[in-house]
């Protein structure tokens, strides 16, 4: 199992479903970092301005972690544990794309917390339960001792992300609707929902997890997500804070992070 970088890079080049999942993401995320600069050059105040910077740094870590993978840097070859469908196989592993999520995930709630105008406490919350999600979920497909651990991880990974859940369903909408910020927080978080469960059904249904699909294909379902749930939510993020920076301006929270009227 001592496959050298070049062997990896050689293996992602030939097959061409493989590589094209990850060019196609390099050249999306940096279209995507040419017309957030250019969306976000007019943005004056400082809450606006923090929103388009962690929008801006989706699609830059982005293109840095595909440059990584498609280089074979972040991918690595692992031997699948006995039980595992693949059982005794060396498979490719894109380890570099929960390095890409531990990065541009928090972000993304980043984002939407300064949207709805959300405390201190919750946005704490929210982030770490997120890298804490993506760590371990990242444990779980590095695991080849034991094909068990590898499912207790990606279900501790689940708990984590209910959290993250509970808090974007829960927690934030009211603190959007006092924010004035409602309708398009309602949309992004709906568009952030429905796109992230799917992580955890590629990853079941991937080489991963029951091995249903191949490398190739379960690269093309994380990619199309990460379109999605990155570049799309970004593009609309922006463009709905451009044309509505008053809106943003100011927050109706202290330094303490409470409302003002909770003092």
């Amino acid at each position: 199992m001592q496959t050298t970088q070049a062997e990896v890079f050689e293996t992602i080049a030939s097959d061409v479903v493989l590589s094209s999942s990850l060019w196609v993401n390099i050249a999306l995320a940096g279209f995507s970092i040419l017309l957030f600069l250019a969306m976000g050059r007019r943005l004056r105040t400082a809450r606006a301005r923090l929103i388009w910077v962690t929008a801006m740094l989706v699609p830059l870590v982005s293109i840095s972690s595909y440059a990584g993978l498609v280089s074979g840097l972040t991918v690595g070859v692992i031997q699948m544990p006995p039980g595992h469908p693949l059982a005794g196989q060396e498979v490719l592993s894109p380890w570099g794309r929960y390095l890409t999520w531990t990065l541009s995930t928090p972000m993304i709630l980043l984002a939407l917390g300064l949207l709805a105008d959300a405390d201190r406490a919750s946005l704490f919350t929210a982030i770490t339960m997120d890298i804490a999600m993506c760590v371990t979920g990242l444990a779980a497909a590095l695991i080849t001792s034991s094909y068990l651990l590898r499912w207790v991880f990606f279900g501790i990974s689940c708990a984590f992300f209910l959290v993250v859940l509970y808090v974007l369903l829960v927690e934030w909408p009211a603190d959007a609707e006092a924010a004035g910020t409602g309708e398009i927080f309602g949309t992004l978080r709906a568009l952030t929902v429905v796109l992230w469960l799917g992580y955890p059904v590629l990853w079941a249904l991937g080489v991963e997890g029951f091995a249903v699909l191949d490398v190739a294909i379960t690269s093309w379902g994380y990619s199309g997500l990460d379109i999605l749930a990155k570049y799309v939510f970004a593009f609309l993020l922006l463009r709905w804070v451009a044309a509505n920076e008053g809106t943003v301006a100011e927050s109706r929270r202290t330094v303490s992070g409470a409302t003002p009227a909770d003092d």
